[in-house]
């Protein structure tokens, strides 16, 4: 391939003239360091936080599920500071990455985690840490875990990690650039995450009547979902016949991990002779997954609001509502309340079920038919609204990756 005037091939590929290319060892003030191995422990107050492999969210950031200490009488010496930066070494997160963020508290760092601290002289952690998220840095680590079947890096093979080095003012450039669209991307995260535990909010006053909305008075019904329509049931559809048609389908484990409520977009796609093996679906159908992992989250439920020719696969309980707002129903019925009542009526251990039946038994208290259709419709414009801030987040996330590709690789210079 040739490469353009001001340009040179190198270990990290084209790369303005200007800059180097070093061993990260060679920029650090110490050698790479291990954590400390001891076990985490319930999380105390009175107790360093902990961080480890799993506690790394993919984008890099600190992400514990849930929070976690270490009790060790060493755990002051694996406290980290301001610019550290630590690298999964081994599993199936080998070479993640976390740029310590004051912000987070103090974290003491796990012996599966290798910590670096550059040489503030010779390359920032911010330059570090962007560089941790290239193809570059990924085709490195896919090429270095390669060597035994169980992905592994050590600290003396991060220190040969090869890095880009422009001057500094170039780096503080980049770092500060990139640093402005996190900030964004910061904003938005937590602009979203208000967004959704006030949907969350207002689905617990509305969805059980604690709060009217203007203009609703009198008492809920009681009734059973039973008694709402009929039962029907799913069939057909198997995985690998999901990848060619132009037929709309539903399987169950779609709605487990592809649909939320109500259907928004289809993800499986059909032929004519396939759907001939499935059942067709109606708009305002509501979905039920017949069959999961967990009894709490058994007969997760999903309504059907297009107007379109689609099916649904095997082990779906589709509930045909007469008379019922099937968007109210997608919110109501996926509600902590109703799925308590769905998991005492599950069955199984390693595989749960749940039968027509035993939803039908299901109790709820519903307003009237323009009441469920002003709740649905606040909800609905809720989703709308986080839809449209998720939709700009994933934008400025590809905006961030399309400039860390030209300001990285220097084909486009800030200074």
């Amino acid at each position: 391939m040739e490469v353009r005037p001001g340009y040179k091939q190198t270990a990290v590929g084209v790369i303005p003239e200007e800059w180097n290319v070093s061993q990260l060892g060679d920029c650090l003030e110490t050698r790479p360091s291990y954590g400390i191995n001891a076990a985490a422990v319930p999380f105390s107050d009175r107790l360093p936080v902990y961080i480890r492999i799993t506690d790394i969210s993919d984008d890099g950031h600190f992400s514990p599920a849930p929070r976690v200490s270490v009790r060790s009488e060493m755990s002051h010496e694996f406290l980290l500071a301001d610019g550290d930066i630590v690298f999964a070494r081994t599993g199936a997160s080998v070479g993640k990455s976390y740029k310590y963020n004051p912000n987070d508290g103090p974290l003491v760092y796990a012996g599966f985690l290798i910590r670096v601290r550059t040489d503030a002289e010779k390359l920032l952690p911010a330059f570090v840490a962007a560089f941790a998220t290239t193809g570059t840095y990924w085709r490195w680590v896919r090429l270095m875990s390669m060597r035994s079947g169980q992905p592994g890096i050590n600290g003396n093979e991060y220190a040969r990690l090869p890095v880009p080095l422009p001057s500094l003012d170039e780096q503080r450039a980049i770092a500060a650039a990139l640093s402005d669209v996190d900030a964004l991307l910061g904003g938005l995260d937590r602009l979203i995450a208000k967004k959704r535990d006030l949907k969350q909010a207002a689905m617990q006053q509305l969805l059980t009547g604690q709060t009217r909305l203007p203009g609703f008075h009198g008492e809920w019904e009681v009734k059973r979902l039973g008694e709402l329509g009929p039962f029907l049931k799913g069939s057909g559809v198997k995985k690998d016949e999901t990848r060619s048609g132009d037929l709309a389908c539903i399987r169950y484990g779609e709605i487990y991990t592809h649909h939320h409520d109500y259907v928004r977009s289809f993800n499986s796609w059909i032929s004519r002779e396939v759907a001939e093996t499935a059942t067709l679906l109606r708009p305002g159908d509501v979905l039920f997954a017949g069959s999961g992992e967990t009894k709490e989250e058994i007969g997760k439920c999903v309504a059907l609001l297009h107007d379109i020719e689609a099916y649904a696969g095997g082990d779906i309980i589709i509930l045909r509502p007469n008379g019922v707002n099937s968007l109210f129903l997608g919110y109501l019925l996926n509600t902590p309340a109703v799925a308590s009542q769905k998991a005492s009526r599950g069955q199984g251990d390693a595989v749960v079920h749940i039968s027509a039946s035993a939803l039908a038994s299901i109790s709820l208290s519903l307003p009237t038919a323009a009441e469920q259709t002003a709740i649905a419709t606040v909800l609905s414009d809720m989703d709308t609204e986080l839809g449209a801030l998720e939709a700009r987040r994933d934008k400025t996330r590809a905006l961030k990756q399309a400039m860390m590709q030209e300001l990285l690789t220097g084909r486009t210079r800030l200074v």
